[in-house]
């Protein structure tokens, strides 16, 4: 069955009491029959399935019990649950390859983290579970080809910044359309805003999330949106987060106004932040957090064809500085010095063809006002130019390296340069800056291009630029990656068209970017 008819199959959306229904209760179940108890008030598996992090054997599959997810226990006792779980190579389940149980409990807001090993290498399989006598929505997922492989070809795509109040996720459902291998989602799954009346959709509570519960109430509330759980049903995701999953700019152990947040109050929000993004997403448990620290940096490969380093350039960087002056403190750091060896290191040993950087912040230069005057947001690479170049430096030594990114809710398609004052400097790499899902909501490109276009014409490094939202479609092979900003004609209505804006290509051997 291939993506097109699972997504009819399963109607599309795959949340509320039909999809629990999506197959029939009394197919086959692989291992002991099921036991009678729990019973629920209303069906359970209310926040969908997703999954996430494939490998050659393997990927994590991920559900939440929660009968009525946005109240403290999502409307479950706290007694711990037992939860079976099926892996399928057919979406009817007759050949079911894996299966198994796991018992959770209040301690993770009954979320599952299954990493199901053994697999076949580059195959796609479908997943469900079971707690009593309730059956999850069907996921879809695949296997990453063996490591040592030479794939011709690997399609994927990138997103980020899905403000829930901003917008529909048209975006979303769109990308669920598309033949992906995974996803790559860069950060601002959530947004911390406090509820706004005036605001197309409204987030829940009083105020922006401090507590563990009210970041787990947060979460419940993007999750339910049925185009979102349809797009974490059809493909594997990557994710790392960003600022707002925990508070506007922070960085380490400081907040955006640490006079209002004392540390040890931002701390506990921090670690509950971190506590509530792992339960809500597919994620191993290695990455579970302790306290306020979580290790979310990892490295993923699809054979030789790509490697991706996924960043955290949140956790461990050095507070924003005020001035150019400070952008240039050599004492300062993005990753922390252990990501940074991490990183450099895997760079260094990388066999893949092509060398793909997930990060949050945009690495180019992007100065905010033409002419003589340097305006630029310091919570970018340009507040940390030290880094920079050592990162530019990590990415000479490797073949074809693209850093994807997110955050900037706009679209901005660089070469990143030697030396971003030379225009005759060296060019590093191609840096592919998707626009929102939906923060900002709908941008005026008019308006847009009317401030930045002079700065563009000061800027050669900048390639493309446009503010109307989307994602980006990158597919790749030996020879080229070619990418396609999708963008939604509107996020008001979730009814709104898709269309391809542009399109980018970089070729293998050929470092930078250009409009196709």
């Amino acid at each position: 069955m291939d993506r097109r008819a699972f997504l009819k199959a399963t109607g599309g959306a795959v949340t509320g009491a039909a999809a629990v229904n999506l197959f029939d209760p009394a197919r086959a179940w692989a291992g002991a029959q099921a036991p009678r108890h729990p019973t629920f008030p209303s069906p359970p598996f209310t926040l969908g399935v997703a999954s996430g992090d494939p490998t050659e054997s393997g990927v994590v599959l991920w559900t939440r019990l929660a009968p009525d997810p946005l109240v403290p226990g999502g409307g479950l006792p706290p007694n711990p649950l037992l939860v079976e779980w099926q892996v399928a190579t057919d979406d009817a389940f007759s050949h079911v390859v894996a299966h198994g149980q796991d018992r959770v409990g209040a301690d993770v807001a009954t979320s599952v983290h299954i990493e199901v090993n053994g697999l076949r290498h580059d195959s796609v399989y479908w997943y469900r579970f079971r707690a009593g006598d309730e059956i999850s929505p069907v996921g879809r997922t695949r296997t990453a080809p063996k490591r040592r492989s030479s794939p011709q070809h690997v399609r994927f795509a990138t997103a980020s910044c899905q403000d829930y109040q901003a917008g529909f996720y048209t975006a979303h459902r769109a990308m669920a359309a598309e033949d992906l291998a995974f996803v790559l989602f860069l950060g601002d799954y959530i947004y911390e805003g406090r509820p706004n009346p005036l605001a197309l959709r409204q987030h829940d509570g009083l105020a922006e999330p401090l507590t563990l519960d009210e970041y787990r109430s947060r979460h419940a509330r993007y999750k339910s949106d049925p185009d979102l759980q349809t797009c974490h049903a059809t493909f594997p995701w990557i994710v790392t987060f960003d600022d707002h999953e925990v508070d506007n700019n922070w960085a380490d152990e400081i907040p955006q106004d640490p006079a209002n947040q004392p540390h040890d109050q931002f701390m506990a929000r921090r670690a509950a932040a971190f506590q509530a993004y792992w339960e809500h997403m597919p994620l191993r448990r290695a990455t579970r957090p302790t306290g306020p620290d979580m290790l979310l940096n990892r490295r993923l490969k699809w054979g030789d064809l790509v490697q991706v380093d996924v960043l955290d350039t949140r956790q461990y960087r050095s507070d924003q500085p005020a001035d150019l002056v400070g952008a240039n403190d050599p004492a300062a750091t993005m990753m922390g010095s252990e990501q940074e060896a991490w990183l450099s290191a895997g760079l260094t040993n990388s066999q893949a063809l092509w060398n793909c950087l997930a990060q949050q912040t945009m690495v180019a230069q992007n100065d905010r006002t033409a002419g003589p005057t340097e305006t630029y947001d310091f919570d970018n690479w340009d507040g940390y130019r030290v880094p920079r170049q050592r990162l530019l430096a990590d990415l000479a030594r490797v073949p074809n390296p693209v850093v994807v990114t997110g955050d900037r809710h706009a679209s901005w398609i660089c070469d990143l340069k030697q030396d971003f004052y030379d225009p005759a400097s060296a060019t590093i790499a191609a840096e592919l800056t998707g626009s929102s899902i939906t923060s900002g909501g709908d941008g005026d490109p008019n308006i847009f291009h009317a401030v930045y276009d002079p700065i563009m014409a000061e800027s050669p490094h900048w390639k493309f630029i446009d503010n109307r939202r989307g994602f980006l479609l990158c597919d790749l092979d030996r020879d080229r990656w070619l990418t396609d900003l999708r963008v939604v004609s509107t996020v008001r209505s979730p009814d709104a068209t898709v269309s391809t804006l542009a399109q980018f290509v970089t070729e293998a051997g050929v470092r930078g970017v250009s409009v196709a």
